[in-house]
Order: structure tokens, then sequence, then C-alpha cells
């Protein structure tokens, strides 16, 4: 039996090596994701709008990882064509699959923003 934790990493590890079947085994068949561009979308459109993503997924570095529950919380620094970016993602899981992922976008690594400085969003980011 594979822990919250486990199932959370093995979906991650599925996007880098291209696995639609492993991620389809992880994923349950009552699914919705979450993002600032999806509002709760179903299974299938998740699978038609996300997962050709992981055709240039390269990596996940998780920074962090909790447990609360059946939610499991993860941040991580991903890169996507050689481009790292840091997010957020509240997993919620039933009987060892996910059925809710609510991502929260983080920021470009490095940041656009010079350390201690602060960007207008309705602004070109400041760069070092």
């Amino acid at each position: 039996m594979f822990s919250n934790q486990d199932v959370v990493r093995g979906t991650l590890q599925a996007y880098v090596d291209k696995d639609r079947e492993t991620i389809e085994q992880l994923i349950a068949e009552d699914f919705h994701f979450s993002s600032p561009l999806d509002n709760r979308i179903d299974r299938d459109t998740y699978f038609r709008l996300c997962w050709p993503n992981s055709r240039n997924m390269e990596d996940f570095e998780i920074v962090r990882m909790a447990t609360d529950g059946d939610a499991v919380f993860v941040t991580y620094i991903g890169t996507v064509s050689g481009r790292r970016f840091r997010n957020t993602e509240a997993h919620t899981l039933r009987d060892g699959k996910i059925v809710e992922v609510e991502v929260y976008f983080g920021w470009n690594v490095p940041h656009d923003v010079a350390e201690g400085e602060h960007a207008d969003p309705k602004t070109e980011p400041a760069t070092t």
C-alpha cells in the first residue's frame, strides 16, 4: 500500500516520465483540477488540456511536502523546457487516488524581482 505522499510523488514523476498509464491509475474517475487558469475541470478535460504539458516536463524538485488527513500539500520547483518555476499544490485523496488538486502558481526561478524589492503587478517586473 502506498502512502498519500507516494501517490502525489507518483503523479509528479509520471509527468517527468511521460507515463500516462501510471497517472491514470493514480487519479480517480471523479477527479477535479483547479488553478488560476482552471476552475474545477473534470478528469477528461484535465487530460486534454494539462497532460500535453508532460512532453516538455524535465524535472520536479520537491521543496516540502506535508500531510493533513487525506490532504497532501507539496511545494516544488519544476523545470519545463529549461525554465524553472515554483508552485504549491493541495491534493485531496480518497482510497489511494487523487480526487482533487488545487494549484497555486508561484514565481520563476530565479525570481524576476530583485531580492528585497517589490514589483508593481501593473508594470513589468524589475530585473537584476
